[in-house]
């Protein structure tokens, strides 16, 4: 064989070759990516379990060491307010308006600020940080931030430039890792994050959602949120609890909801012009009230309230007044400008009303408080489909199947009635007009720059 010719030959095979590792580099960088956020989200649910119970530990284990939350909590709120203005800006709350921020923006500088590999690991950081200090916040919510951040920059290394599927994908990821819950996972990312099913997404999302739930599943087993529940409705009673949580827990939704709204629009105008400085001092009044509530309470109030709404799922009554002092420990939290979701602290509001209703109507508690949380979840997200599902895959629950989206369709039409906007969207919005102005303020002094040169 020729020289040239073999040359020839072994050039077009190089190249046919590369060519296909070009082909599926950025699929092999994308599933590397989606089973990492199920790492990560595994990591991030240990080590914020381990977080609650050292601040239960030092604040429970002695005559006096329930007064430690009244030192401990605000010196929490204020350490974390402080690091997320000065280290991690836009990492403050929930993190799920970030990602949905991230997707109506059209510049990639624009969603870094949002959604990056800085901002993940100062979520996950903070949002320990808070339950350590006692306050009333999840990892759900901060789990979306950090898994569509993770996406975004994998991908970018692959050389993908899907930006509004690759966030939502990992967004979906996020939620499905963080509760095992991979419908639900799917149904937020259309309802909630996107509003809109979109055909060029859905296979990007269901790949991160299998691949992330696969990682969580081979590191966590398997296993339902709230354990498995057989509740079903079998009285007159248990059909008036149905209805009552409904429109209940939608209204309280709607009142949560829209509270948190109007509450940001009058702190940031207050926090003006000195917002590091004032900021700190909401932080630190938030955490003292948080920590007041928390004492009252015995220390049912501080964290998650996973335990309290799993023992009312499993038909232990909570007492009448929980749901009440969890909603106010909940928005105290979220006002506060700290990182950390509303996601779990929510089912544990839903889960105490329910239990309090149950208790009064008289019917099954296990019953009435996944009613209730149903109501109250999706009168706050304003998302019935995303709260049926979730709620059903966390509980098991196949027999109140038809209460559970009843309740959840309910709680919605009350919420819409009562407050327009969705939570989640209208503090999205704050994030999307701030990348504006930073953009048209940019646009502007470099039009004034080569207009003077």
């Amino acid at each position: 064989m020729p020289p040239i010719y073999r040359k020839s030959k072994l050039l077009r095979r190089s190249r046919v070759i590369w060519g296909s590792f070009n082909l599926w580099r950025p699929r092999l960088v994308f599933w590397t990516g989606a089973l990492a956020i199920g790492v990560i989200s595994v990591g991030f649910a240990k080590l914020a379990d381990l977080a609650q119970k050292a601040f239960a530990g030092v604040t429970q284990s002695g005559e006096w060491t329930w007064l430690l939350p009244l030192l401990l909590t605000p010196l929490g709120f204020v350490l974390s307010a402080y690091l997320a203005a000065t280290l991690f800006p836009n990492s403050q709350g929930s993190g799920i308006p970030q990602a949905i921020a991230a997707r109506h923006l059209h510049h990639d500088e624009d969603r870094t600020k949002l959604l990056s590999l800085r901002l993940a690991f100062g979520k996950i950081v903070l949002t320990i940080l808070g339950l350590f200090s006692g306050a009333s916040i999840g990892r759900e919510g901060p789990t979306v931030q950090v898994g569509a951040s993770f996406m975004l920059a994998v991908a970018r290394f692959g050389g993908m430039a899907q930006a509004k599927g690759l966030i939502l994908a990992g967004s979906a990821a996020g939620i499905a890792a963080a509760f095992n819950t991979p419908l639900a996972g799917i149904v937020f990312a259309i309802e909630e994050m996107s509003r809109t099913y979109e055909s060029r997404a859905n296979g990007l999302v269901l790949t991160a959602v299998i691949l992330s739930g696969l990682a969580a599943l081979g590191l966590s087993g398997s296993y339902n949120y709230f354990g498995t529940a057989d509740a079903a409705p079998t009285m007159l009673r248990d059909w008036i609890v149905m209805l009552i949580c409904g429109v209940g827990g939608g209204a309280l939704g709607a009142t949560f909801s829209g509270l948190a709204l109007y509450a940001g629009i009058r702190i940031r105008r207050w926090a003006q012009p000195q917002p590091l400085k004032r900021m700190l001092i909401l932080a630190g009044l938030c955490g003292l009230v948080v920590a007041a509530i928390g004492v009252f309470s015995g220390g049912q109030t501080f964290g998650t309230g996973y335990e309290q709404a799993r023992g009312a799922v499993e038909g232990h009554a909570l007492p009448s007044l929980f749901f009440v002092e969890k909603l106010l420990a909940s928005f105290l939290s979220m006002i506060s400008g700290i990182p950390g979701g509303i996601f779990a602290p929510s089912l544990a509001v839903g889960a105490g009303f329910g239990s309090t209703v149950g208790t009064l109507v008289g019917g099954g508690v296990a019953l009435a408080a996944i009613l209730g949380m149903a109501g109250y979840f999706a009168g706050v997200v304003q998302a019935p489909m995303t709260a049926f599902v979730i709620i059903l895959e966390m509980t098991g629950d196949h027999q109140a199947v038809i209460p559970i989206m009843a309740v959840s369709m309910i709680g919605y039409v009350t919420s819409r009635l009562l407050s327009r906007e969705p939570l989640y969207h209208g503090l999205s919005r704050v994030f999307i007009a701030a990348a504006i102005r930073a953009r048209r303020a940019m646009e502007k002094e470099s039009g004034e720059e080569h207009a003077a040169g």
